[in-house]
C-alpha cells in the first residue's frame, strides 16, 4: 500500500512590526512613507524618549499596547510631521493610528478631483463635514495641513467637543479653519446639525464599529494576539487605542450607523457633494450598498486602502450627476 502524499507544512503569519509600514501600501502623498525615524521625533518631541523600545527584530518601536504610549507617539507624528505643537486628549477617549487617518482623507482628495478636471481641490473654499470629529480632531488637522481645507466637526459627546476645542484653540490659525458642533439628538446624524446654507465638498465619518462593549472588548483581545502580544501574565488595557462608548459601538453596530446615515444623507443631499464613511467590515459592504440605492444615491464608490497588514475600506457616494458635481467647483 503506498502512503498518502505528505500534506504541506501549514503557513505561519511572521510577527507584524509596527513600526514598520510598507511605503507601496500607502497613498503616495501620504507622510508616513517608510520606517519611523524614531530620532527625528524624539528631537522635535523628546517625552517620546521614555516610551522607546527595542522590537523583536531589534528596531526601536513603542509599546502600542501602552495607551500612553501611543498618545505621546501621536503628539510627536502631529508636531513632526505637520506642525501640531499642542495635541492633548483625556484618558480613554480614542487615540488613532494617524497614518491610516491621512490615507483616507488622500483618497477622498483623490476623489473630489475627479470632479476638478483632475486637479485635487484645495484651499480654505473647499468646506468638509467630520461625523464625529472626536476628542482627537485628527481628520481636520491632517486635511487642514495638508490642502488648506475648512472642516466643520460634528459630535454628541460635549467632553469629546471640549477636547477638540482645546486642540484647536491651542494652535494658532486653526480657530479660523476648523468650526466645532454639538449633535444633541443622539437618534440624528445630519438632522438638525446643518445650518440651510452650508455646504460642504465631502463629509466623512469613521463610525462605531461593535454594537456593545463586550464585542469592542473581544475585538481587542483579537488584534493583541494578532499581534503577539497576548500575555497571560500582562495586565493589557480593554481597549487598543482607547476609545469611549460612541466611539466605539452603537446599538445595532456598524450596519445599523451607516444604514442611518444613509437614510439621513438624502434628506441633506443638496448640501453635500460627496458623502464617505470608513466601513470596518466587509461583509457590510453589500447591505450599505443596498441601502445607498434605496436612499436614491446615484453614484456609489468604494476604495479599498492598506497599511502594512491592515486592510480597510471607505464607501463614498453622491445625489448629484457628472455636470452638477463639476458646476459644484464653479
Amino acid at each position: 500500500m503506498s502512503k498518502p502524499p505528505k500534506r504541506p507544512a501549514p503557513k505561519t503569519q511572521p510577527l507584524r512590526d509596527p513600526a514598520q509600514k510598507k511605503p507601496d501600501l500607502l497613498h503616495p502623498r501620504n507622510r508616513h512613507q517608510g520606517r519611523y525615524d524614531f530620532p527625528s521625533l524624539i528631537a522635535v518631541s523628546p517625552e517620546l524618549g521614555a516610551y522607546v523600545i527595542s522590537n523583536p527584530y531589534g528596531k526601536p518601536s513603542i509599546d502600542f499596547a501602552d495607551p500612553q504610549a501611543v498618545r505621546v507617539f501621536n503628539r510627536a507624528l502631529l508636531k513632526a510631521q505637520y506642525g501640531i505643537a499642542h495635541w492633548e486628549i483625556p484618558a480613554d477617549f480614542l487615540c488613532p493610528p494617524i497614518p491610516g487617518r491621512a490615507d483616507y482623507l488622500h483618497y477622498l482628495a483623490d476623489l473630489l478631483a475627479e470632479d476638478n478636471a483632475g486637479s485635487v481641490p484645495r484651499g480654505p473654499a473647499v468646506r468638509l463635514l467630520d461625523i464625529g470629529v472626536g476628542a482627537n480632531c485628527i481628520y481636520p488637522l491632517i486635511g487642514h495641513r495638508d490642502y488648506g481645507w475648512r472642516f466643520l466637526g460634528s459630535d454628541i459627546e460635549a467632553a469629546a467637543l471640549a477636547s477638540a476645542h482645546g486642540i484647536v484653540s491651542g494652535n494658532p490659525g486653526l480657530g479660523e479653519a476648523i468650526e466645532l458642533r454639538q449633535q444633541h439628538d443622539a437618534r440624528h446624524i445630519f438632522h438638525g446639525l446643518l445650518h440651510a446654507d452650508e455646504r460642504f465638498h465631502a463629509s466623512l465619518c469613521n463610525p462605531p464599529f461593535h454594537a456593545s462593549a463586550d464585542e469592542a472588548r473581544s475585538g481587542s483581545r483579537r488584534k493583541w494576539k494578532n499581534l503577539g502580544k497576548l500575555d497571560p501574565a500582562r495586565k493589557l488595557p480593554l481597549l487598543n487605542f482607547g476609545g469611549q462608548s460612541n466611539e466605539l459601538w452603537c446599538e445595532g453596530g456598524e450596519i445599523a450607523f451607516l444604514k442611518r446615515m444613509a437614510a439621513e444623507s438624502k434628506d441633506v443631499a443638496s448640501q453635500v457633494l460627496w458623502f464617505s464613511s470608513l466601513v470596518s467590515k466587509a461583509g457590510n459592504l453589500d447591505d450599505f450598498r443596498r441601502a445607498l440605492k434605496q436612499a436614491g444615491a446615484r453614484q456609489i464608490r468604494s476604495v479599498d486602502m492598506a497599511q502594512g497588514q491592515k486592510q480597510s475600506r471607505f464607501v463614498a457616494w453622491t445625489f448629484h450627476q457628472p455636470e452638477q458635481r463639476r458646476a459644484w467647483y464653479g
